[in-house]
């Protein structure tokens, strides 16, 4: 840390042009991160993909589909409007199908009807042809675009619109929140555009990462979220403390003390937040995978800005960061978190309990919370391809059912007389089920219902000749197609039960499944089984990190337990909030991925400030050795500028609330609602109490006086 204090001092000029520099490729780089971008994240390696792959190149499945609804707006042309619209799409260059209500009676009714263009492109390369069919779509009146495609693009830009409205909103009551807490224009400002040079370059790195890694739309918001809210809060602490040390100290003087003591703790805090959200790399899902190499990667560069560039600054401006002052800053604020102290720990056990008290009432809505894979109800209402969709699923498609598809291998012929028999007894076996309304199969096309009659059909040339191009739908070499109509929606616990018991059923035949049913089992399965180890590596390295840098057992184990407790409320207050609808909310389901989410992205931010508070607790303690007045020093020291970075952290994740994709909503309220309790409940209630009650033990560690005395007698025996 000395030779970095030393370093940018006698180098500050060039590191600041270094800065300058790299800001400006970067810059150049991170335009072009949107459209690295490529769906909502939810895909994970499995059986899933693989019949996908196969019905795609085996039973000529389309990979991606565009959806074309048609309304009939009282002038009864629907007909030739689809006629007219088709004609038109056909001669898209990407379409290989078209899928007609004109041929297909169950895609029409009288005044409403929909049709599917058909396409081989991957969905995330279909911008192109989503702007080319809606500008097909937008000459006719009554026509709406929809599909998975034009879902996942639309997606990608409400997410672009969330992230200006909530830089519009979050930023300028950051910038006040500064001003309050420094009184200077000056100091206000450095920490704003730290952060905004964090967030440029982290956007930079992942627009170049994203050329060889799938990105999910939704780093767009988490990422601004996290690096904004970090960095401003590092900057707050180490401007403040430069702002103290520059009371008796010239600018490199209080350049080397801040990094040595600030610094220290910036280091810590990023460690803890880095560890969080890499830990959400074992669960192999992309939204995991991009969340926690974009929030890696944003906190890395809010290390390397806090700890270069911020000091950069602060030493080229020298006694001029408390320039153009304009609000008066209240120096009596350090008494008032004083005396507040010394209260909360002249009453440590009844204030305990109040405050575990109000974390257990947030816990207990947690036992209502339903989890659900994000899906159409993620983007706002007002956008035509939501409408158009939920328009057709309800029209048209069955909520309460689901399709599964079922891909079946043998070494030999399907039709031949064991084939056929090993069919029967596959849809039999599939038929038993309670929940199978339907199986379709070469059996059910041809009215035959046994595998031997099917047989002797078969073997005359008019019938075969009749049912080749259901042969075909069904059998390709010697893989076999089964399509399942279940009577249940995908994401419900049924299915995903049905799933499991058909991953271990004895088959007459070896049977691999997909559909819609089967990725949602997968989905939680890979959650459920993975967040176990995920939650351990969190604890585990928190606790390593918070014991090695206050050589204490207590202290980390106290931080961990509050931390979970508090997220837990966090949780509780979640499920109130979206699933009763509280304040005008959208009444939704909590994001499947927002408990990890939250978890991982808050158990690191909110150890920022018990870093903050515990270092400068530790600093008085190893001065005194007196650990009640040190708990009081340290809170009355810190509370102002703690209150002050949560507040900023709660302003630009809590700007979030004002988004419309739902689960960023979520995640952002999440963040805000974790910061309160973690910064008022836990910081300023329970931490003190509970530092009062251990006394002398929260500075326990194992042969820490052998350690000491050891030391002792080497320094007189020298």
């Amino acid at each position: 840390m000395n030779s970095i204090a030393s370093a940018i001092v006698k180098a500050n000029k060039g590191l600041l042009f270094f800065w300058l520099a790299i800001v400006i490729v970067f810059g150049y780089f991170a335009l072009d991160l949107a459209s690295k971008l490529e769906g909502d994240g939810f895909r994970t390696s499995g059986e899933y993909e693989e019949v996908e792959e196969t019905l795609n190149e085996q039973f000529g499945f389309p990979k991606s589909s565009i959806l074309l609804l048609f309304e009939d707006e009282g002038e009864g042309e629907i007909q030739g409007t689809i006629t007219d619209v088709l004609d038109e799409a056909k001669d898209v260059s990407e379409v290989t199908s078209v899928s007609s209500p004109l041929d297909d009676e169950s895609m029409l009714k009288e005044d409403v009807a929909y049709a599917s263009l058909n396409m081989e492109e991957e969905p995330e390369d279909m911008k192109a042809v989503i702007k080319e069919v809606r500008s097909i779509a937008n000459r006719y009146s009554g026509v709406s675009v929809t599909g998975a495609p034009v879902i996942s693009e639309d997606i990608n830009k409400a997410s672009q619109d969330d992230l200006k409205t909530a830089e519009l909103i979050g930023l300028p009551v950051a910038l006040l929140v500064l001003l309050f807490a420094f009184g200077s224009v000056v100091a206000s400002i450095v920490p704003v555009i730290v952060g905004g040079v964090t967030v440029v370059l982290a956007f930079g790195v992942l627009t170049l990462i994203g050329d060889s890694v799938n990105l999910s739309v939704f780093l767009l918001n988490v990422v601004p979220m996290v690096g904004l809210a970090l960095s401003i809060d590092f900057a707050l602490l180490f401007i403040n403390r430069y702002r103290e040390e520059l009371l008796s100290k010239d600018p490199a003087d209080a350049i080397r003390t801040t990094i040595l003591t600030a610094g220290r703790s910036i280091i810590f805090s990023a460690m803890c937040v880095f560890i969080g959200l890499g830990a959400m790399m074992v669960i192999q899902i992309d939204i995991f995978q991009t969340i926690a190499l974009g929030g890696m990667v944003v906190v890395f560069i809010a290390v390397l800005t806090a700890l270069t560039l911020l000091p950069s600054i602060l030493f080229l401006l020298g006694h001029r960061i408390n320039k153009w002052k304009v609000i008066k800053v209240d120096q009596s604020s350090v008494g008032r978190w004083r005396t507040f102290a010394k209260w909360v720990m002249k009453r440590p056990i009844i204030v305990s309990i109040v405050a575990f008290g109000v974390l257990i009432v947030g816990i207990l809505p947690i036992q209502n919370m339903n989890l659900s894979i994000p899906t159409i109800e993620s983007l706002p209402e007002s956008y035509d391809s939501r409408v158009a969709y939920e328009s057709i699923e309800e029209e048209f498609l069955s909520p309460e059912q689901s399709q599964v598809y079922l891909i079946a291998n043998r070494n030999g012929d399907w039709l031949s007389k064991e084939g056929l028999d090993t069919w029967e007894q596959l849809k039999e076996e599939v038929a038993s089920e309670d929940l199978v309304t339907s199986v379709s199969t070469l059996f059910s096309v041809s009215d035959i219902e046994s595998s031997g009659e099917l047989f002797q059909a078969l073997k005359q040339e008019q019938m075969k000749s009749q049912l080749e191009p259901a042969i075909n739908r069904f059998v390709q070499d010697e893989q076999l197609l089964i399509p399942v109509t279940l009577d249940t929606e995908a994401d419900t616990d049924e299915a995903q039960d049905l799933m499991r018991e058909w991953n271990e059923k004895d088959w007459s035949a070896d049977v691999r499944i997909g559909g819609q049913p089967k990725f949602n089992q997968e989905i939680y399965d890979e959650i459920y089984d993975k967040v176990g180890i995920s939650v351990a590596i969190i604890l585990g390295s928190t606790f390593t990190i918070l014991m090695l840098a206050f050589k204490s057992i207590l202290i980390p184990l106290k931080a961990i337990f509050m931390n979970v407790i508090g997220l837990t409320s966090t949780f509780g207050v979640l499920v109130l909030l979206f699933q009763n609808g509280l304040f005008g909310l959208e009444e939704a389901d909590i994001a499947l991925v927002l408990p990890v989410l939250v978890f991982s992205l808050v158990f690191g931010l909110s150890m920022d400030y018990e870093v903050f508070l515990i270092s400068r607790i530790h600093e008085f303690y190893q001065e005194t050795k007196d650990n009640h007045y040190s708990t009081v020093e340290g809170l009355a020291n810190t509370s102002k500028i703690i209150t002050s970075a949560a507040l900023i952290m709660i302003v630009i994740t809590g700007a979030f609330a004002f988004t419309n994709v739902m689960p960023v909503k979520q995640i952002g309220i999440g963040i805000a609602i974790a910061i309160f309790i973690d910064a008022t409940i836990i910081r300023l209630l329970l931490v003190p109490s509970l530092m009062k009650l251990l006394g002398e033990l929260n500075w326990w560690f194992p042969f820490k006086k052998e350690r000491a005395n050891k030391l002792k007698k080497e320094r007189q025996s020298n």
